[in-house]
């Protein structure tokens, strides 16, 4: 992205901008691609299915999340749309969805969570879209995984004072939180084997899976992340 290159816009973001924004041309946006940071943008094409911004000037840089992932058990739509959301907000690089042996939602629609995730970036100003993978077995992710990457457990059995994690050291983490109901016994055993899995408490309250995704994420950004 740079000056004076012009962003040809989808059928969907023309809608948005020229029928329900009602902007025309000579109007300014702000743009950002992920990589570039922010940039603002002015309208040379408007149409109801069409249009064309070119690039004025960079107006912020690209501001890169920390390195950490969040895994979840996909729940309610509604709720599984809120996790991604927030997720997204609250400073998350990658997002991956598993199946677990108590997950509700047999199957997700990564292309829709992925718009979520899009507009949730631009909500709070931010300039990178996290990816959201497609569902994934527990079993199977952590099989291939990279121990190098730890992960942080939010164990529902573990309720009690929340865990400061100032002694963990920094580096690449993900969150994992569990289904409505938990994980199996058989899920647990193996989580409790893996050496580059630490559990943790979130508290002396039982937390619904999508309040325990901000409440993890918050632990950890304050501790390790890029609140600090």
């Amino acid at each position: 992205m740079g000056a004076g290159q012009a962003v040809p816009l989808t059928q969907d973001e023309a809608h948005y901008l020229f029928a329900v924004m009602r902007l025309e041309v000579g109007a300014r946006v702000a743009l950002f691609n992920g990589r570039d940071g922010e940039w603002t943008a002015e309208v040379v094409e408007a149409h109801k299915k069409r249009g064309v911004l070119a690039c004025v000037e960079q107006a912020a840089p690209q501001l890169a999340p920390p390195d950490l992932w969040l895994i979840f058990a996909p729940i309610k739509k509604e709720r599984t749309d809120f996790i991604v959301e927030k997720a997204t907000e609250l400073g998350c690089a990658k997002v991956l969805p598993v199946q677990t042996e108590f997950t509700n939602s047999a199957r997700i629609r990564q292309d829709r969570l992925q718009a979520h995730a899009k507009e949730a970036a631009e909500q709070c100003l931010g300039t990178y879209v996290p990816p959201v993978e497609d569902l994934e077995p527990l079993k199977k992710l952590l099989a291939s995984w990279d121990p190098a990457r730890r992960i942080l457990w939010a164990d529902e059995a573990l309720v009690g004072p929340a865990e400061t994690l100032a002694g963990l050291a920094p580096g690449p983490w993900a969150i994992l939180i569990g289904p409505e109901g938990g994980f199996s016994e058989g899920e647990r055993e193996t989580l409790r084997s893996l050496d580059f899995v630490t559990p943790v408490s979130l508290g002396p309250r039982i937390l619904r899976a999508d309040t325990a995704v901000c409440a993890a994420i918050t632990l950890w950004q304050s501790a390790l992340g890029d609140w600090r």
